[in-house]
C-alpha cells in the first residue's frame, strides 16, 4: 500500500462524496481512480457503461427503475 498526495481542495470533495455514497473516504478515492483508468483505458464508454460492464464482470444483476 502507498500513500498518493492530493490537494487539500480534491481531498474535500473525496470526504463528501465518500459520505453521500457510505464508502470510507479510502474506498471513495479508489473508486474514482478504478472509474477514471477504465474511462481513460476505454474512451469510447461512458460512465453509465463502465458500470454496467463492471457489475456485469461481478455477475450483478442490475435492476431499472425507469423505463429506458
Amino acid at each position: 500500500m502507498g500513500i498518493v498526495k492530493i490537494s487539500d481542495q480534491l481531498h474535500e470533495e473525496v470526504r463528501k462524496n465518500s459520505t453521500v455514497m457510505e464508502r470510507s473516504i479510502n474506498s471513495q478515492a479508489e473508486f474514482w481512480l478504478k472509474i477514471g483508468r477504465l474511462a481513460e483505458q476505454n474512451p469510447t464508454l461512458n460512465y453509465e457503461q463502465i458500470l454496467e460492464r463492471e457489475m456485469k464482470n461481478q455477475n450483478v444483476t442490475s435492476v431499472r427503475l425507469i423505463n429506458e
